[in-house]
């Protein structure tokens, strides 16, 4: 399956600045040919029109005029362009590639990538419909780079799926199915997705899984396409996949769910008058092995006769088509009909020996490509080893000198956190006695500043009382909060607490909390086991951050250090 059927959405007019349109090829033409006065003045359109309806040989001239026409650039490469398209479309491959060829020349020349790696796109197709796999390859490969360099997801899936179809032909699955996953993965962040392309793209997949007998993979992906289908109406691709299905359950041996999807098919071929010749191919082949396992050979042989019907010269590159000739040999001797039996069975062995020589050639190209890609990967490996060998020891220098410092570093940190939690538990000590004096002495503070304000008095013999009773531990605590506790509005319980207490609110609620936190964790061992989170929740705190932070402001260390010196001490 081709993967897509047109690649530009829109007419491409592109400014190209050619000064003669050079043509080479089985229909090279000269200067000295003489242009009919009647072809002076025509326009690109009308020369094209002549094109699509001449004979190889009556298009020279015409060419010629074509390509003499001064000043349309643009025109004249659009032209060959859609010529090329006009004989793709009428599966005239051979003309196709060839014009497709003098346009990629023209984009070429005048640097426009984007369009280049359009006409490629095409060349590569009329390549592979007409089974030059090859050059289609090789096509293909051009249009990757571009797609890539230009970072343009579409050409890149299409380019793949190409290449993927190749590898496909040449037996190479595994390298095929690694290519189009990857494709699969961009279409879904493309203009691809539920589309059309999308669908030719899962049946590509199901295609491989089915050359490597993985049925339920088939099934599957057959499913996903069938159901992305249905809802645009793309017969072709519900066509494709229902056969396929029919193909899974005749290598199941089971018949009778073969022949129902296959005659499925059959209906949406006839009730939308498809003429696409590999549905209808791949549709009459499986019925053939149908009828041929069940021992209808007449049928299978009338099946492989609407084959037949279809099929031209170039098709017999067709591995499908080989494999069709096989069956009715099959079938003819079967029935006794030696005469044709011995006709189809030469005509596969010696169309298949030519097959497989061109194959190889296409595998030995496809080697060469890896392996120039290997090279290339091995190459840089080894620039970048040189460079690493030179700046090695250097590199050392600094990693040994970045570990004496750290390492003196690490070891001062710790001195100077041993002596802080040394400290820090002399202080604890004193805590509850300190805490005493404190309040102690904020009282009498009290009595010197306004010592009849009886007021003063009764808010901090409130917030003592709050105190005893942590209600500093709640989540909920705040100014206000504390304000209606004791009795009096926010501004002025502020500025008591900044006098008396001589700290902000926040510091002073803080210092409570982590003075707290301090004795338990000291004394209450399960406490200790709690995690930082459950630790800052159980006192107030609503995220382990903002106490590790606050705890850290206080003590100088991490609370983490802090519990796991005291376990030492245990």
């Amino acid at each position: 399956m081709i993967f897509f059927k047109r690649i530009l959405l829109t007419p491409l007019f592109f400014s190209i600045g050619l000064s003669v349109f050079l043509t080479t090829g089985v229909f090279a033409q000269t200067k000295d040919v003489p242009v009919p006065d009647s072809l002076v003045g025509k326009s690109s359109k009308e020369l094209g029109r002549f094109i699509k309806t001449s004979t190889p040989a009556e298009a020279k001239i015409y060419e010629l005029v074509l390509s003499s026409l001064k000043n349309q650039d643009s025109a004249k490469t659009n032209e060959y362009y859609y010529i090329a398209l006009s004989f793709y479309k009428t599966g005239n491959y051979e003309r196709s590639a060839y014009y497709f060829n003098h346009a990629a020349k023209a984009a070429k020349q005048a640097n426009y990538d984007l369009f280049l790696c359009a006409i490629y796109l095409k060349l590569g197709n009329s390549y592979l419909k007409d089974w030059k796999n090859q050059k289609a390859l090789d096509t293909y490969y051009k249009a990757l780079e571009i797609a890539q360099k230009n970072r343009n997801i579409k050409y890149e899936i299409v380019a793949n799926s190409g290449i993927t179809m190749i590898r496909r032909r040449m037996k190479q699955l595994d390298k095929a199915l690694e290519v189009c996953k990857h494709s699969l993965k961009l279409a879904e962040n493309s203009s691809f997705k539920n589309g059309k392309n999308h669908v030719n793209l899962i049946t590509i997949i199901s295609e491989i899984y089915m050359d490597q007998k993985k049925y339920d993979s088939v099934l599957y992906y057959a499913e996903i396409g069938i159901r992305l289908s249905k809802p645009i109406s793309y017969h072709i691709g519900t066509i494709d996949l229902n056969t396929k299905k029919g193909a899974v359950f005749f290598y199941r041996n089971d018949l009778p769910k073969a022949f129902e999807y296959l005659y499925r098919v059959e209906d949406i071929v006839n009730t939308h008058k498809i003429k696409q010749k590999k549905s209808i191919l791949n549709l009459h082949y499986f019925l053939a092995r149908c009828y041929y396992k069940q021992g209808a050979y007449r049928k299978a042989i009338a099946s492989l006769d609407r084959i037949l019907d279809l099929l031209e010269k170039k098709d017999s590159r067709n591995d499908r088509v080989l494999e069709a000739y096989r069956l009715l040999a099959d079938c003819n001797e079967a029935i006794g009909n030696e005469r044709k039996s011995k006709y189809w069975l030469n005509k596969y062995t010696v169309l298949q020996a030519k097959f497989q020589d061109e194959k190889d050639k296409t595998v030995n190209k496809i080697y060469n490509k890896d392996t120039q890609e290997l090279g290339k990967t091995i190459k840089e490996l080894e620039n970048k080893q040189q460079k690493e060998v030179r700046y090695g020891i250097i590199v050392v220098l600094i990693l040994l000198v970045s570990l004496i410092i750290v390492g003196g570093l690490f070891y001062r940190r710790q001195k100077v956190n041993k002596t802080i939690f040394n400290d820090l538990m002399d202080k604890i000590s004193n805590l509850e006695s300190e805490r005493k004096t404190e309040i102690i002495g904020s009282k009498d503070s009290a009595k010197e500043i306004i010592i009849d304000d009886d007021k003063i008095n009764n808010v901090l013999k409130g917030l003592d009382r709050l105190e005893s009773q942590e209600y500093f531990l709640k989540s909920d605590c705040s100014l206000s909060t504390m304000a209606k506790k004791v009795k009096t509005n926010t501004t002025y319980l502020s500025k008591i607490i900044k006098i008396h207490k001589e700290k902000s609110f926040n510091d002073y609620i803080n210092d409570l909390r982590i003075e707290y936190v301090l004795k338990r964790l000291k004394n209450d061992k399960k406490f200790r086991s709690f995690s930082i989170k459950s630790i800052a929740s159980e006192i107030g705190y609503k995220s382990d951050n903002s106490f590790t932070k606050h705890f850290k402001s206080k003590t100088g260390l991490n609370p983490s250090y802090y519990i796991k010196k005291i376990e030492n001490l245990g």
